[in-house]
């Protein structure tokens, strides 16, 4: 029976799957353990999440940072077990031990910075944030904060990574002020923070960000033909009505990347130079063309 069931478990694809897990974590445990171990542990500041309370709790105990996260991890694990689901606490768990290890054993084998607060709080913040980044695109988290800011965001999905890890680590920043008995604290550990939602966020979505130009026109489908033509891009055309006109008029939508906006506006501008455009950010889209719809 045992037999049957290492041979189910040890199939090709199973390794495969977490050969490539097993990377993501070492690559993204590498840099953020870098950015908090050797940036953010000697520059007197609590960074968010729960690396922060287990700073908090190093300057007492003077445990090492690994293994108080995760002790501090059990308790979440076994709340977020009901919204996360078992399949994803599993491959977190594995993220969590290799993030234990390289915060404890790997990362003190490189020096530590000893300079200006201020950079380290910048280094640790851009390293941390985009270990963070490697290991969330993975479907994975290290733990910690990161289940609440996940669970956060499967019951918020309107809401941004960035935005919760903002909440969640502010007021662990504040009482990392408290303990270390300084403002600067505080200001540091919002500056880590800062840097770190603004590296998570472009790395996730920013370089899947773009344009959606949104025209009104009554040469509308003309625009749009010749916006699939010229810029290869495809638009969807919708049926408007004017408030106070009562006219009926076309509505093209066109997700587009920054650079083709302006070729989408001269077209705009050579067919009717009366229409209205409007031209706003997007973060993600899916389906046809751009990313691929993934409820998992």
């Amino acid at each position: 029976m045992f037999s049957r069931f290492l041979k189910r478990i040890l199939t090709r694809d199973n390794l495969r799957k977490f050969a490539v897990n097993l990377l993501y974590d070492v690559a993204g445990s590498f840099f953020f353990a870098i950015g908090v171990y050797n940036f953010a542990v000697h520059a007197s500041f609590a960074p968010g999440g729960v690396t922060g309370i287990a700073f908090i709790l190093r300057h007492y105990t003077h445990l090492p940072i690994g293994a108080l996260s995760l002790l501090l991890n059990i308790p979440i694990i076994l709340v977020a077990l009901k919204i996360l689901g078992k399949k994803y606490l599993v491959r977190t768990f594995q993220t969590i031990l290799v993030n234990t290890l390289f915060l404890d054993v790997i990362s003190p084998l490189f020096p530590i910075y000893r300079g200006e607060p201020l950079l380290a709080a910048l280094f640790a913040g851009a390293l941390a944030g985009l270990g963070l980044a490697i290991i969330y695109s993975s479907k994975s988290s290290t733990g910690g904060s990161d289940l609440i800011i996940m669970s956060l965001r499967k019951l918020h999905p309107h809401m941004s990574v960035g935005q919760i890890t903002m909440f969640v680590d502010g007021i662990i920043v504040l009482c990392g002020g408290l303990v270390f008995g300084q403002i600067d604290a505080v200001l540091y550990g919002f500056v880590f923070s800062a840097v770190l939602i603004l590296v998570i966020d472009k790395i996730m979505f920013g370089f899947v960000s773009g344009k959606m130009a949104v025209i009104i026109s009554e040469k509308g489908e003309l625009i749009a033909e010749r916006i699939g033509e010229d810029v290869e891009r495809g638009s969807t055309i919708l049926h408007g009505k004017g408030a106070y006109s009562r006219d009926q008029v076309p509505v093209i939508l066109c997700a587009c990347s920054r650079a083709q906006v302006p070729e989408v506006r001269k077209i705009v501008k050579k067919i009717d130079p009366e229409a209205l455009m409007i031209v706003t950010s997007y973060d993600e889209v899916y389906g046809e063309g751009f990313m691929p719809i993934d409820e998992s």
